[in-house]
């Protein structure tokens, strides 16, 4: 199809929901999805075709939450519900539809879906306002030929950019030297103290999440203050097990409004990365108080609408008023499991968060408790620094793809070397997960099985087990579908599987029945002697370490009560969107969504501020 007509198609059909949109007429908005919900590949018989149901990705523009509505019915009977005496679709009034090619891979181009089932045809990117609130938005619609040839939406993609009025400062605010009436320092510091005094957000946790949600909120002008349990931001990597790398490419895991020095490589160390963020918070401009934390659950006043938080900072309990309380808490204590005779074991053992020195280790005998990132890489370490005999023990089937596929595929960017990485993840998320993972589930997850092969047959050949589902029988999704649903947990990225292959690391099949003084025993009767353990197990939900924090009162009003994995709609629970409490929220997740999503969390609590939310 040549560009003009894509650009006549695009144009049309966005100029015909305009009028739609505009005149609030939900029957006629939904006319412009797919009728039936199904697309009929043309080169397929009728037995392999697939059926997809159309899908509205909605972040704020008609709701002041993150919504997926598939299927024409749902997506009439969300913007026909009555808010203010206005249907919700004219009640927000979505106009001024345009075409968005300011970078040229967003202009309206083809598209393939992965998966046999032949699903493609136009997508792109556009701009529109919002009347109710004023705010800017910006969309992405991917069109394909119903069955009567009319070209309908499969997915529409309408997210909220900025307030009209609070747009997002990106300005110098300093000016010249000769304008300055305070140098830099003085400055900073008195906008600090005044931060200290009074702060609209208290942010607990300085990783990742909780450095760009912050960033973000400043941004927007919203006086916030972190709170970092650790003597110096970084450490939650620094103090990591000695080989950690990053294992996504720097271009995706990079920090909002920070990319990093093109002198980095492209997977970062840890303690790199702990460096960078430590500088990050300094170049943000972000006020943080080190060594602090909670001291008791905090408690919320209706009637001011304010928190009082009681936090232990350094040697001194300090009482805080903010208006919000965002929980960027990582992901949760070590889950630590437990098994008769543990305590009877004589040599050393301990949780893969606590791994540091594997050369103390050296000539020794080596069990590491699991099968995924965190396993093999400490296998790696032992190998690495002489221990005698390193096994893995692995108790159920582990998601593998390798490095190498993992960036043609699924790390893939579609835009050019040097595009900000923003718009990597404003495409990233205009693609609705529930529909992702069943293009997945439908064949898509072939391609990238096809191009591991020689891996995966040489895993198999050590007894090595692979899956591809994130529980038994509900389909193969991957990579991807492990870090939706459960938040990567199970994976492994093929940086360390050489070891495995090699033979230089020894694989054990089975559940463990229970310890003794000189290693473990098997469900089997099968026994490994060990000098020394590590329960590469994973980690507790995040809910368990917010009910340290927050008390049993405050926690059983979170519905539902869990952070990550997905809901009904496809959605991620709990994170950057409203969390059953007033004033909670919780921030998490990987770089890209922290990247992404911390924008919605700003404009949801700048909203709350302003009085239109």
């Amino acid at each position: 199809m040549a560009s003009e007509d894509r650009y006549a198609i695009s144009v049309d059909w966005l100029k015909s929901l305009e009028v739609a949109s505009s005149t609030g007429d939900s029957t006629s908005f939904v006319s412009h999805f797919l009728s039936d919900g199904w697309f009929r590949g043309r080169c397929l018989p009728k037995k392999r075709r697939r059926t997809h149901k159309c899908s509205l990705l909605d972040l704020l523009c008609f709701s002041w939450d993150f919504r997926t509505l598939s299927g024409v019915e749902k997506i009439h009977g969300f913007l026909s519900e009555v808010v203010d005496g206005k249907t919700r679709l004219e009640h927000s009034g979505l106009r001024d539809f345009k075409l968005d090619d300011r970078i040229a891979a967003n202009a309206p181009s083809p598209f393939k879906l992965p998966g046999p089932q032949g699903i493609q045809g136009v997508q792109g990117a556009f701009t529109f306002t919002i009347t109710k609130p004023a705010a800017l938005g910006r969309g992405f619609f991917r069109l394909t030929q119903d069955t009567d040839g009319k070209w309908k939406a499969l997915t529409l993609f309408t997210n909220m950019q900025d307030l009209v009025g609070h747009e997002e400062s990106s300005a110098d605010q300093y000016g010249l030297h000769e304008d300055r009436k305070m140098t830099w320092e003085e400055d900073v510091d008195a906008r600090f103290r005044a931060i200290e005094a009074d702060p609209t957000v208290l942010i607990v946790g300085g990783g990742q999440a909780g450095l760009m949600s912050a960033a973000r909120l400043g941004r927007l002008g919203i006086r916030t203050l972190v709170i970092e349990k650790n003597a110096r931001v970084g450490d939650s990597w620094r103090h990591r097990y000695t080989n950690l790398t990053l294992h996504s490419p720097a271009y995706q895991t990079s920090m909002l409004y920070s990319p990093y020095p093109t002198t980095f490589p492209n997977y970062i160390p840890k303690g790199q990365l702990a460096n960078f963020l430590d500088s990050y918070a300094v170049h943000q401009e972000l006020c943080i108080w080190l060594s602090s934390s909670i001291a008791s659950p905090p408690v919320y006043n209706s009637s001011s609408a304010r928190w009082t938080v009681e936090v232990q900072h350094g040697d001194r309990k300090v009482f805080i008023n903010p208006k919000y309380l965002v929980l960027a808490i990582g992901s949760g204590g070590p889950y630590i499991p437990t098994w008769n005779g543990m305590d009877e074991f004589q040599g050393a053992l301990y949780h893969s968060d606590f791994h540091k020195d594997a050369e103390q280790f050296r000539g020794k005998h080596v069990v590491v408790v699991g099968a995924a990132n965190a396993s093999a890489d400490i296998c790696q370490d032992f190998v690495a620094h002489g221990a005698t005999e390193v096994t893995m023990v692995q108790r159920s089937a582990t998601c593998v793809m390798s490095s190498t596929t993992a960036e043609k595929t699924y790390y893939k960017s579609p835009f050019p070397d040097g595009t900000p990485v923003e718009e990597l993840d404003f495409r990233n998320n205009s693609m609705p997960k529930a529909l992702f993972l069943q293009l997945k589930i439908s064949g898509g997850i072939q391609h990238t099985k096809m191009l591991d092969k020689e891996l995966h047959d040489g895993l198999r050949k050590i007894g090595f087990n692979l899956t591809w589902e994130p529980s038994p029988g509900s389909g193969e999704v991957g990579l991807e579908g492990f870090v939706f649903i459960r938040q990567s947990s199970g994976t492994m990225l093929g940086i360390s599987c050489s070891k495995l292959i090699e033979g230089r690391v020894k694989i054990k099949q089975g559940d463990i029945s229970h310890f003794e003084k000189d290693g473990v025993t098997f469900e089997d009767g099968s026994k490994l002697s060990a000098d020394v353990i590590v329960l590469a197990t994973g980690n507790e939900p995040i809910m368990n370490t917010a009910r340290a924090l927050l008390g049993n009162d405050i926690t059983d009003q979170l519905l539902p009560p869990v952070v990550l994995g997905l809901d009904s709609e496809g959605e991620f629970n709990q994170t950057y969107r409203p969390s059953g409490h007033p004033a909670l929220w919780f921030a998490s997740g990987p770089f890209g969504i922290s990247r992404f999503s911390s924008k919605h969390l700003g404009l949801q609590i700048l909203a709350k501020e302003l009085g239109i939310a």
